[in-house]
């Protein structure tokens, strides 16, 4: 397994699955601090699984996963999470600005008041991804895209180090896909947050991703080289043939 800086997350030889249901095998893997990870591959295949995985909600079957404490600040890690779909009752009658709140639960606890630090991150949350304009609108008067968006504030609003996106464009249209995955590169560009990204949208994930985990037959590879990043996800795009292996680049 490749030397990872700044470790926060190992897997070695783990098995995934449910029950007897083995989903992938020998997952051999790390996640450093800043790493910005595509994770791509036919449906079914075990992309939810892995993240399940990573983010602790999902023991391995066999094998080993550590999530480790921040390496700079003696804590544990803290994670921001959009699902692909939307699990918000757009009869429920909350302000973006209320969903956005909901992201910071964690830091204040359950049952008590949120203060004027919380809604500072959420404002600023909201401003990451440019809609602090929409602040005080009715949550479900907004557009779809706009609604993932400030899905994506209230992930944020927690100030996570690490962002998990599960199929976040799966219900937006073509331009609102390209809205949202704008905003997160934009925002990993500013401030270096470490992203697990489980996408569709192979060319972004090719042209911004530092790495790109291929799920696919229960195996794992892991692609770090731009040109064979590039030319696989191609390969998967248009057909072609291209296969490189890993250690001739290095």
């Amino acid at each position: 397994m490749e030397q990872c800086r700044e470790t926060v997350i190992e897997c070695e030889g783990a098995t995934l699955g449910y029950g007897r249901l083995k989903v992938l095998e020998e997952v051999d893997i790390c996640l450093s601090l800043g790493d910005y990870v595509g994770i791509v591959g036919p449906n079914g295949a075990g992309k939810t699984t892995l993240l399940k995985a990573l983010t602790g909600i999902l023991s391995p079957l066999r094998g080993r996963i550590e999530v480790r404490k921040h390496p700079r600040e003696d804590r544990p890690l803290i994670f921001g999470y959009v699902a692909q779909s939307n699990t918000l009752d757009d009869s429920y009658p909350v302000s973006a600005l209320d969903v956005v709140l909901m992201g910071r639960v964690s830091s204040v606890g359950p049952f008590r008041s949120f203060g004027p630090a919380d809604v500072d991150a959420a404002f600023r949350a909201l401003e990451r991804v440019q809609l602090d304009h929409r602040a005080e609108w009715p949550y479900p008067e907004l557009s779809r895209g706009q609604q993932q968006r400030v899905l994506l504030a209230r992930a944020l609003a927690g100030e996570p180090d690490i962002l998990c996106l599960d199929e976040p464009t799966n219900f937006l249209d073509p331009n609102a896909q390209v809205d949202f995955m704008n905003t997160v590169d934009d925002m990993r560009d500013e401030t270096g947050m470490t992203v697990l990204i489980v996408t569709h949208l192979l060319q972004s994930v090719a042209d911004h991703a530092q790495q790109v985990w291929l799920v696919q037959a229960g195996r794992i590879r892991v692609l770090s080289d731009p040109t064979i990043i590039q030319c696989e996800l191609a390969d998967v795009l248009e057909g072609r043939n291209c296969r490189f292996e890993e250690a001739a680049s290095s």
